[in-house]
């Protein structure tokens, strides 16, 4: 069964939007493997900071319905597709890989070209999956993250309870 990642990133309500993302990727897809929280600048825009981290998931379901149904996850949580590129979200949810797939899905590349060119989402799929290997350029996750040259300044750990099991299984959110 191929194992898909996904980016999760909130700059807006972000402590009850990455909640929520998490409850609903559980829902969807069943157990979700996350990676460490991190807190990082706004890039390309002046905004409050985000908090993103990576989920990982197994599923049998095609690429295109896995992005579809995260498509599905940020419109409830009142994502509008066609802001503004660099802006403030509620949810973002960006299907990184999917298994050792090369292609694309919708117009963007599988896997996706943000794992190279950012710190906040190259570094937590680094930890999370430090030896599986990114399916074009062919090193590891480590790998890449040890030579990463991108910026990493404003990328700062976020408190490791920020995503707190509760005694259903579903994530909640430490209160700061």
């Amino acid at each position: 069964m191929p194992r898909a990642w996904i980016s999760i990133g909130s700059n807006i309500d972000a402590h009850n939007n990455v909640a929520g993302a998490i409850r609903e990727l559980r829902k969807t897809f069943g157990d979700v493997m996350l990676s460490p929280v991190y807190e990082a600048r706004a890039v390309g825009f002046d905004g409050p900071a985000f908090v993103n981290l990576v989920a990982g998931i197994e599923t049998e379901l095609p690429a295109a319905e896995v992005a579809r149904r995260l498509g599905d996850i940020e419109a409830r949580f009142g994502r509008v597709r066609g802001e503004a590129a660099f802006s403030s979200r509620t949810l973002d949810l960006d299907l990184l890989t999917y298994g050792n797939t090369a292609s694309s899905v919708n117009g963007k590349p599988l896997p996706r070209e943000d794992i190279l060119k950012y710190a906040f989402v190259l570094r937590p799929l680094a930890e999370v999956a430090p030896d599986e290997h990114h399916a074009v350029d062919g090193r590891t996750y480590a790998e890449l993250w040890s030579a990463f040259g991108g910026d990493t300044t404003g990328l700062k750990p976020v408190d490791p309870k920020f995503v707190e099991a509760s005694d259903g299984g579903e994530p909640a959110l430490k209160s700061s």
